[in-house]
């Protein structure tokens, strides 16, 4: 019996390491804007590990562009069913030189959100057995841009957030709770920020 759901949880863990089809994976109907100030529109596909963007116009061959080739590009999602942009933005990985990079744009005003994925092998605890198994799965990461273009990685932790909001922090902390956001996610994260930047549109 428990070879039986050692296997039963080996296949349900393969089935959604391999059966899920990630955003990424996809080709979505979208335009991207290069740096030369031309407009491709046409079929997208984005590499998040290779931080390249592809582009087929369904006449000729498929193309590849990096961030030092585009200025932002923009796709519409069916997995999510939304509009989404990215723009190709200095920055600094390790050290201080700074490279151009895909961020994903989630929220801007007061405090700007970006956003990148990252493919990552994770842990979980199995329902069926005395054990754990691993797969990969999509991780959100965000970033923070200052009004000067600096871009600094968020640190995940919902306390940190809430300090970075000052005199605020106490009304976004209710508003996340209500509402049950997680900041995990990369849109409950935006609406959060969202929420905090109104109060600057109010002052305005």
């Amino acid at each position: 019996m428990r070879s039986l759901l050692i296997i039963g949880t080996v296949l349900i863990a393969s089935h959604y390491t391999f059966a899920q089809q990630y955003s990424y994976e996809m080709w979505h109907e979208g335009k991207i804007i290069l740096t030369t100030g031309d407009t491709l529109r046409g079929l997208v596909k984005y590499d998040i590990q290779q931080d390249l963007v592809q582009f087929n116009d369904q006449k000729k061959t498929t193309e590849a562009y990096t961030p030092r080739k585009i200025l932002f590009f923009e796709i519409y999602d069916n997995t999510v069913s939304r509009y989404r942009t990215f723009f190709s933005l200095p920055f600094a990985a390790s050290g201080y030189y700074k490279t151009p990079v895909f961020f994903e744009l989630l929220e801007e005003g007061k405090m700007t959100v970006l956003g990148r994925e990252s493919l990552e092998y994770r842990t979980f605890s199995s329902p069926y057995y005395y054990g754990s198994y691993t797969r990969l799965v999509l991780v959100n990461k965000f970033f923070l841009m200052d009004d000067k273009g600096d871009i600094k990685e968020f640190t995940g932790k919902k306390a940190d957030l809430l300090s970075l909001m000052g005199r605020y922090g106490e009304e976004v902390d209710k508003y996340i709770k209500a509402n049950r956001l997680k900041i995990e996610d990369r849109y409950d994260f935006a609406r959060a920020v969202d929420y905090y930047n109104s109060f600057f549109e109010k002052e305005q």
